[in-house]
């Protein structure tokens, strides 16, 4: 991303180190001494097991009397400054865990030996737990502070609800700002990545001054550039913010810093524009205060040379001067800076201070833009994934959080697709639903123009804003673009076209390429493809959230359609997918189908009719022309007839034309090393229909497990019960390895194509395995669903075309936490797209 350097950048102090190492000393760690205390009211257990390990002789104990505690918080730190031995370099994360045994709560320290709890979020808030071994943690150079450690956990069920009013039994855990149990932090980081702020340490309170500047010796930019390494004291600075990034953490067990932030600003005058870095302690107290555009006087400030490596956002106006030969630095002390908010209606004309400026497009520029071009784009949101984490680098305990989101300007017919990593702005990435007036600036431009299907799609960039609009005098209000956006939505306010929007659910993006060599091209990995040996570690070692895509090489050798149990409801799912245009594939889609069929002149489109009043079970039933059939007995022929005996036929209709079984997997079944079971498809990779009255609970779902418990809304539904977006149904494929002693099952769950593949005649499986989707038959009737029968009348033809075939299938692997793994397959690779 731009703007991020690769190592950190130590700045001319630690920002209050040994101030901060001080007051640690004189109030001690948070942990509080474990004493015995006279219960009053109802015994409490926790109470019961701190006074029994302490009498253990050597401090941990299995517990006799174990009963279920609820889980209100889990939340992670980086431990340092304590005893490590010298072989682990990588950072060590550890988990505060907060209990309430209905009397009290505690603030536990999890053994790191459980940290694999967290990690797969099976050990989550809101979950009943049973502990039964623990053990008592002293810290050697405190005075009698001690911490109960969680050695041994059982999880359990989810709870109804708990209570939040049981006290802490140690006051010194209610204590603000919250302080970890152990090390030398003075804060919590944010449970699933290190670029969100969490916690009470991040003020918000900061205001704008009306401060005169008269008497306040200013320099330029331009004129510190040229003077700043003779000087010793600086004059004020008057500037700008232009961008801002997003939050840097660089702490490390052996650096003891109390508060490793760091964030960039560019900031401007009229002379230039220049880098700001600021550090530690000063980021919490102002991060959250500092927004695009905000007027700042800078005193007591730093200068260094700029670091090499580092990326600087170039600004819209090219006349506007790159400083790029120093930096400002602001501490908190070394000197001590001091920022104070310049307000805008005291921004003087004379000043020369630039203006805020935008690079707005609209969807139907977005064509032409060439590859990483930046822009920032305005719109209503029709679709928002559900929040997922790619790690940073392997064998690393670091994340990022991203979703995907489609953007609408009533310009194009088809969306903004934009890959929405989090922007250390939490309280907007965590609160966006579909029907939000949403801008996003600092987006790059993805794309590729020589694969099938194209490629063309936004990302954010390390200086990426969100804002949610809605409020007048917000930033950009005045742009042409962004006015021609509010004028189009009005007249989509009472439209049910907006109605049909998409929350959540599995979604396969980006596609990968038509070919087996341009895949490989496009991806960066150690090994391209996966033994199905190896494919269940791969598997297994995914975290919460995390998504991987893989390539394994095998034989389909069952096939099943499942159908949705929903598929029965009264609605158009063709029409809301293709109103949100989701899932995007390509116009390239439509003549790479067309070839295709060119190639194979057997392949026919199904013309059955749109479904009756049938079930989906019955509106499976391909028709005449094709049929699907099962069992030894079964003599299917393939030139569009059926032959078997008219009694069996009522019997196939029901039951037989549900699963397909090749001889080859009759033969092996039973011999196989191992069978790997993975084609579950739970409710959270159903893509939902935004439902306005269950807004906030369908954004809890969708996002990633909070870090402390979160009482549910009364009335709260059950995720299964908000209607589906995408009531087709999946498939449940098993993949025989090439040595057929091990197989894997796994889910393909089509999509309905967008408007720009509609007239493509994606009709077989084979075809929906190549492109991930199904082509919506247009419905005579919008009250009944045709989408089973389109898509599963033609598995018997996809079958006899890949009936003992080599295939590469590209798998998508999603830890969705609590035991809960899927595993998709994306797009499968035949002899003829191999090379």
């Amino acid at each position: 991303m731009s703007g991020e350097s690769s190592q950190p950048q130590a700045g001319p102090s630690h920002a209050g180190e040994d101030q901060e190492s001080r007051e640690r000393d004189q109030v001690g760690v948070p942990g509080g001494v474990i004493r015995r205390a006279v219960a009053q009211g109802p015994r409490s257990w926790i109470q019961k097991v701190l006074e029994r390990v302490i009498d253990t002789p050597r401090q941990r104990f299995y517990v006799s009397e174990v009963v279920p505690v609820a889980v209100l918080a889990v939340q992670r730190y980086l431990l340092e400054d304590e005893p490590r031995d010298l072989v682990p370099k990588l950072p060590l994360y550890c988990y505060d865990v907060t209990i309430s045994d209905g009397v009290y709560q505690e603030k536990c320290y999890l053994n790191p030996s459980l940290n694999f709890l967290v990690y797969k979020n099976i050990l989550k808030v809101g979950k009943e737990v049973r502990i039964s071994r623990v053990s008592c943690l002293y810290n050697e150079k405190r005075i009698g502070q001690g911490v109960l450690c969680i050695d041994n956990v059982h999880c359990g069920k989810i709870l109804d609800a708990i209570s939040l009013e049981t006290p802490f039994r140690n006051h010194a855990h209610e204590q603000v700002p919250e302080r970890p149990l152990r090390g030398g932090k003075s804060h919590y980081l944010a449970l699933w990545n290190n670029e969100d702020p969490y916690g009470d340490i991040w003020l918000t309170n900061k205001e704008a001054e009306e401060l005169s500047v008269k008497n306040s010796k200013i320099i330029s930019l331009s004129h510190l550039e040229m003077t700043w390494s003779n000087r010793r004291n600086f004059p004020a600075l008057l500037v700008r913010i232009l961008y801002k990034s997003k939050l840097r953490y660089y702490g490390k067990p052996d650096r003891r810093i109390v508060e490793p932030f760091q964030i960039f600003l560019e900031v401007a005058d009229s002379s230039g524009i220049v880098s700001v870095i600021m550090w530690n302690a000063l980021c919490p107290e102002w991060y959250k205060c500092l927004q695009v555009g905000v007027v700042l006087l800078l005193q007591q400030y730093s200068v260094k040379k700029c670091y090499q490596f580092r990326m600087h956002p170039h600004p819209l106006d090219p006349q506007m001067k790159i400083i790029s030969t120093m930096e400002i630095c602001l501490n908190l002390q070394d000197p001590p800076t001091n920022i104070s908010i310049i307000s805008e209606k005291q921004v003087k004309t004379e000043w020369k201070l630039p203006k805020l400026n935008n690079q707005f497009v609209t969807r139907s520029e977005l064509d032409d833009l060439p590859e990483n071009q930046l822009c920032d784009v305005v719109g209503v949101l029709v679709f928002v994934g559900r929040v997922q984490r790619l790690k940073k680098k392997e064998s690393r305990e670091e994340f990022l959080t991203y979703r995907w989101i489609h953007i609408a300007d009533g310009t194009s017919e088809l969306p903004f697709i934009v890959e929405l990593f989090s922007t250390s702005q939490p309280e907007v990435f965590e609160n966006i639903n579909p029907m939000t007036y949403f801008s996003c600036t600092q987006l790059k431009v993805v794309r590729d123009d020589d694969r099938l299907p194209k490629l063309l799609y936004l990302t954010t960039t390390n200086e990426s804003q969100m804002l949610i609009i809605g409020h007048e005098g917000q930033p950009y209000t005045y742009e042409a673009k962004v006015k021609n956006f509010i004028q189009w939505i009005k007249t989509k306010t009472d439209s049910g076209e907006m109605k049909n929007t998409v929350f959540g659910g599995y979604y396969p993006y980006p596609p990968v390429p038509e070919t087996f060599t341009k895949y490989s091209i496009s991806v960066k990995v150690e090994s391209l493809l996966t033994a199905i040996s190896e494919a269940k570690k791969e598997i297994e070692d995914l975290q919460y959230r995390e998504q991987k895509r893989i390539a394994i090489q095998g034989i389909i050798t069952v096939i099943k359609y499942i159908p949705h149990s929903g598929a029965s409801e009264s609605a158009s799912a063709s029409d809301t997918l293709r109103n949100a245009n989701l899932p995007s594939t390509s116009q390239a889609a439509r003549g790479e189908s067309q070839k295709s069929q060119e190639r194979d002149g057997k392949r026919r489109h199904d013309d059955s009719e749109p479904g009756s009043s049938q079930t989906a079970s019955a509106r499976l039933i391909p028709s005449n022309k094709k049929r699907v059939l099962e069992g030894p007995n079964a003599k299917p022929s393939y030139n569009g007839r059926e032959s078997i005996s008219p009694h069996l036929i009522g019997k196939a209709r029901k039951t037989l034309n549900h699963k397909w079984e090749s001889q080859l997997w009759r033969e092996r079944k039973f011999g196989l090393l191992d069978h790997l079971h993975y084609s579950h498809v739970y409710p959270e990779s159903i893509p939902r229909r935004f439902n306005s009255e269950y807004s906030t609970f369908l954004t809890q779902q969708y996002n990633t497990q909070p870090s402390k418990y979160i009482p549910p809304e009364e009335g709260s539904p059950k995720l299964e019960d908000i209607k589906s977006a995408c009531s087709i149904g999946h498939f449940e494929l098993t993949i025989l390895g090439l040595n057929h002693d091990i197989a894997i099952d796994v889910a393909f769950l089509p999509m309905y194509c967008p408007k720009d593949v509609r007239t493509s005649q994606i009709d077989t499986l084979l075809t929906c395995l190549n492109y991930n989707c199904v082509f919506p038959p247009e419905a005579t009737d919008h009250d009944r669903f045709p989408g089973p029968r389109a898509l599963a009348g033609d598995i018997m033809k996809a079958v006899t075309e890949l009936n003992r075939v080599h295939i590469v299938g590209i798998l998508d692997i999603c830890n969705l936490g609590d035991n809960k793994i899927e595993v998709f397959l994306h797009k499968i690779y035949t002899p003829e797209t191999i090379s």
